[in-house]
């Protein structure tokens, strides 16, 4: 039948009124279009096979009924749920939030929809618990934001047969891992401060455990080293602007404390407060970088030098890499596949006092 035909046409043994007070379904296009049901599920799968002038002609009685897939039946034609999961842990700070708002952007422009589950803890019953939400809703595939070395190994145990893709966690080498760049952007912290002049710089590190806290502390002191400077004893707070504050007051109190390199710009919010509140003055006594560029640290006084991670970029990777290993296109997974990072450069930082 030509797309002519199926113009205003109405299914054989239904009237237009009755039609029009119920929900079209597939059989209806089908039989208007004068098609089979399968054919009616590969246009509605954009299968290659279905020569133009049958396509249009679905897609005119689609039009005509008034007819909208529905999420099932792109299931029952493709034998995919095109349900995406993620599984979050403290969702609440900017990088995971900046990602997450990524990824469902990235997840709707391809027609996915989003299954999120936002941990409040990283137990290993948990993380194995969410797991297996997700493959028994049938998600085609799963991203982990898991930012602690404990998640990897508890997604470890909850394999299963759906394609994973890892943030911040090489828990292994067979799981493709996308990593913030945390080394890359410490070094280039490190080098900054260095390169001004301070004899040596301070850390106020994440906590321990957690994947971007480690790589940093790690480039942190291996920069420090190479360059033959003194290793200070670092300082770990738990990422709030709360542990900035209360590790800055301690390094306040520190005359021979000229740069401090924190991991991230929440506690960097709090060291400036600690400092500001000592009467030490920064730039002019003190360098502070960051890590993260959140949206106030050009607003901060002074504004902050720090070292950007692009969330976005994290998140749109992340979900292009999972679709290609659910379509069966992506290459063997590496071990790591990190971000580029940037150093942002504002008042924070100085030449070392007395240069």
């Amino acid at each position: 039948m030509s797309p002519s035909a199926a113009e205003g046409a109405v299914p054989k043994g239904r009237s237009r009124r009755n039609f029009a007070g119920s929900r079209p379904v597939m059989d209806d296009v089908a039989r208007l279009a004068g098609v089979s049901k399968q054919t009616v599920s590969r246009v509605l799968n954009e299968h290659p096979s279905v020569r133009p002038e049958t396509r249009e002609a679905v897609l005119t009685a689609m039009r005509t009924l008034g007819y909208r897939p529905s999420r099932s039946a792109r299931s029952l034609a493709s034998g995919r749920t095109r349900m995406l999961g993620v599984i979050s842990f403290d969702a609440a700070r900017y990088g995971p939030a900046s990602i997450l708002t990524a990824i469902n952007t990235a997840a709707q422009e391809a027609g996915y929809l989003l299954s999120s589950i936002a941990l409040d803890t990283a137990e290993h019953d948990t993380v194995v618990e969410a797991v297996g939400r997700l493959s028994a809703e049938g998600a085609d595939g799963v991203i982990a934001i898991a930012p602690q070395l404990w998640v990897g190994h508890a997604l470890a145990d909850a394999r299963f047969d759906t394609p994973l893709v890892v943030l911040e966690n090489g828990f292994d080498p067979e799981t493709e891992e996308i990593t913030g760049g945390s080394r890359e952007g410490a070094r280039r912290a490190t080098e900054h401060l260095l390169g001004l002049g301070h004899p040596t710089v301070w850390h106020i590190a994440g906590p321990s455990g957690w994947t971007s806290a480690d790589h940093r502390l790690e480039s942190w002191r291996s920069t420090l080293a190479a360059a033959g400077a003194r290793v200070p004893e670092p300082l770990f707070g738990d990422w709030s602007a709360d542990s900035g504050y209360h590790l800055g007051r301690r390094l306040a109190r520190r005359p021979d404390v000229t740069a401090v390199f924190v991991s991230n710009d929440q506690m960097a919010l709090g060291v400036l407060h600690a400092f500001h509140e000592a009467g030490r003055s920064v730039p002019g006594e003190v360098s502070v970088v960051g890590y993260d560029d959140i949206p106030e640290a050009a607003h901060l006084l002074p504004p902050l030098t720090t070292v950007r991670t692009d969330f976005a970029e994290i998140g749109t990777r992340s979900l292009r890499l999972l679709l290609n290993r659910i379509d069966g296109s992506a290459q063997a997974p590496r071990p790591e596949t990190p971000i580029p990072v940037d150093l942002v450069v504002r008042a924070s930082c100085g030449p070392v006092p007395g240069s």
